[in-house]
């Protein structure tokens, strides 16, 4: 018949094919021949062809070529299931009736035999699995799906056990197919596969090899095409040989599905039998990260902050070749966070991984890769991936059991120099990763390691607040500082260091820091100075002290609003901003902020001198929003028992109401009578007595 004959042919062009692209050119003609053949032997012997055309086979693979095989079993496999649900059951121009969809499966698997190795069988199974069940098609019926789901997994078994596939095509191609049936298979299947012998593959092909993300490699290469240009600009043309490239390894297939191949090796992380395996896992994720972060600083592109891209950066490369360059960065550090959820979800629920010698050895590995990795976190903001954040407070969780593992691991990460800011972006980059780190350290390192290192590497960034590229850096340092201060146990360092801190948090603010940033930062030193701290049993007026330098400046204050702080990455959305407050309004509120630490004395003399600052304020608005504070701070539950005792004395009948609400002015009764004592303004007046 015609179509025979037509099959002879095509059959022969394959096999005489002389180059692969002549082999390739021919492969749309081969699904439709294999979707139309009503011949079982015809269609067993065609999908055989495909799976030992020499053209195709005989020459390098790459997975692109794998790929092409794999979507013509897919593409065929839709066609016949789509032809059926039509009801056209017979070929064109008359010929005989093809074959149903469970004779055409069947026939096409035969074709997968043993003239091919196994490996180029579970293209053949993936494809027909993928185009039966694939987006939710559910065309094959459950005896069937359940035949190729075990198929695919025998075939993936055998190939791997195969010598020599490991890490080679032969590897990739079966992880290709797992990776885009995976979600297809059931539970059962799953379980068969021998995740000891794949997990190592997978994690050497997705970072390490060519059909990967080849060690970061590609990111060094990059330097050779970033050029300067006029106007002390680079630029890294999209015509370049390295652009070139690493569009091309976004395009591999691998690669575009990272994603799903990420879940799929944190899924045989948490699987594997031999939980050393984890271990392993997690030394190659922080070999591949340990090579990004370097061949990151070999570019020249590291040496730009990203608040001067703009200046120093041509049009063309800020448009087209880094944001391509950051979506890869970007894909490797999502990638590194789900593998190593995968493990840390391990450690929690296996005996082995969780003793004193596995957990805190992962931790420190866990922390060092995210260290390596921060150049690319702090870019988008490490809180907006909650996997991000399981990973890293996780693993700070499980260190801090150890506290000298901690001081260790604290030690081999701190600045190179401490005591000086590093001109590089990326050395400082790693220096806003040790203060944030180190902050949730604090409370188990001791008072000598705290100032040694914390205080130590905090100190330079302090005094830099003037210069825009240290702002993250600089509110790092604040917090790190305000932590070693908080705890207890570091009460000498606290009152060494405390007053080249007070007098730099006075430097730097409004300037450099926000209100908000400065009120916690006053709050905190006054709760770390007042009873029952340490330090207030050798200085006891130091609160006072404060509070009055800080009500000075208030009385001098400016009253013109404060620019509000742009939102950083790690910003919660779901919080609003604060309103906007002038200088003077916020130095008032600093001081609102601190009377629920204060003792009942310093009460005494503190509540007046507030109250009358209030009157100070203008305008009007920012009068009121520091009343509401003050109101809350008396009667919200902020003081303990006896301030509070005193403060509803104090407004009651120490002249506290009159002082707030009239500003000290002594009020004028009406003939009808007396006010309701405690009253506000003019409800006051509506509640006569």
């Amino acid at each position: 018949m015609a179509i025979e004959r037509s099959l002879a042919t095509h059959v022969r062009s394959l096999q005489t094919s002389s180059s692969p692209q002549d082999a390739f050119t021919l492969l749309p003609r081969a699904t439709g021949f294999l979707s139309m053949l009503g011949n079982p032997l015809n269609v067993s012997l065609l999908a055989s062809q495909l799976l030992t055309v020499p053209a195709i086979w005989d020459h390098p693979v790459n997975l692109h070529d794998c790929r092409k095989i794999l979507s013509v079993f897919n593409t065929a496999t839709i066609g016949v299931i789509q032809n059926e649900e039509h009801g056209d059951n017979r070929t064109p121009y008359g010929g005989p009736r093809k074959l149903s969809r469970e004779a055409w499966i069947k026939a096409v698997v035969s074709g997968a035999d043993e003239k091919s190795p196994r490996w180029r069988h579970v293209l053949l199974l993936g494809g027909v699995l993928l185009g039966g069940e694939g987006q939710n098609r559910q065309g094959l019926p459950w005896h069937l799906r359940t035949k190729l789901e075990s198929a695919l997994v025998t075939a993936a078994q055998l190939a791997l056990e195969e010598r020599g596939s490991h890490n080679g095509i032969e590897g990739a191609c079966v992880l290709m197919v797992l990776n885009y049936t995976f979600e297809l298979l059931s539970d059962i299947e799953r379980a068969k596969l021998d995740y000891d012998r794949l997990l190592p593959m997978m994690l050497q092909i997705a970072y390490n090899s060519r059909e990967g993300l080849e060690s970061g490699y590609f990111i060094g290469a990059v330097d050779n095409d970033v050029v300067q240009i006029p106007g002390q600009k680079f630029q890294w043309s999209p015509h370049s040989d390295t652009f070139a490239h690493v569009s091309a390894i976004t395009n591999k297939p691998l690669i575009s599905a990272l994603g799903p191949l990420s879940r799929l090796i944190a899924h045989a992380v948490e699987n594997v039998r031999d939980p050393r395996l984890v271990s392993q896992s997690v030394d190659i994720i922080a070999d591949f990260s340990r090579t990004l972060m370097v061949q990151w600083r070999q570019n020249k592109l590291s040496e730009i902050d990203q608040i001067e891209e703009s200046l120093f950066l041509d049009a063309e490369t800020l448009s087209t070749t880094v944001p391509m360059l950051w979506k890869v960065l970007r894909n490797c550090l999502y990638s590194v966070v789900i593998v190593l959820r995968g493990a840390f979800g391990r450690v929690l629920n296996d005996h082995f991984l969780s003793n004193d010698k596995s957990a805190p050895y992962l931790s420190m590995q866990a922390l060092h890769v995210l260290r390596s990795l921060y150049f690319i976190s702090s870019r988008i903001g490490q809180n907006s991936s909650s996997q991000h954040m399981f990973v890293s407070l996780t693993a700070v969780d499980i260190l801090a059991q150890y506290p000298e593992l901690v001081e260790n691991f604290l030690r081999s990460i701190k600045p190179n120099e401490l005591g000086q800011i590093p001109a590089h972006p990326l050395e400082r980059c790693l220096d806003l990763f040790f203060l944030n780190t180190a902050e949730l350290f604090t409370i188990v390192l001791s008072p000598k390691t705290s100032e040694e290192l914390l205080i130590s590497a905090a100190v330079p960034y302090l005094a830099a607040a003037a210069n825009k590229h240290l702002l993250q850096i600089f509110e790092a340092a604040h917090s790190v500082a305000l932590a070693v201060f908080a705890i207890p146990k570091n009460a000498a360092i606290s009152a060494k260091h405390l007053p080249f801190y007070i007098d730099n948090l006075f430097a730097v603010f409004p300037r450099n820091l926000s209100a908000r940033q400065f009120r916690l930062a006053f709050k905190t030193v006054i709760q770390v100075t007042a009873p029952p701290s340490l330090i207030a049993n050798d200085q006891p007026l130091m609160p006072s002290f404060l509070l009055e330098v800080l009500y000075d400046r208030a009385l001098k204050a400016s009253d013109e609003l404060l620019p509000q702080p742009s939102q950083g990455p790690d910003a919660d959305p779901s919080q609003s901003p604060s309103p906007p407050v002038s200088e003077q309004a916020a130095l008032t509120l600093a001081l609102i902020d601190s009377l629920c630490f204060l003792r009942v004395q310093d009460l005494e003399e503190w509540l007046p001198l507030t109250a009358r600052l209030l009157n100070v304020i203008r305008p009007a608005n920012l009068r009121d929003i520091c009343i509401d504070r003050f109101w809350d701070a008396l009667s919200s539950g902020e003081m303990d028992v006896d301030r509070a005792h005193y403060c509803v004395t104090w407004w009651s009948t120490r002249g506290g109401r009159e002082l707030v609400i009239f500003g000290g002015e002594p009020e004028q009764p009406e003939a009808e009578g007396a006010y309701m004592s405690g009253a506000i303004g003019g409800i006051a007046r509506e509640n006569k007595l």
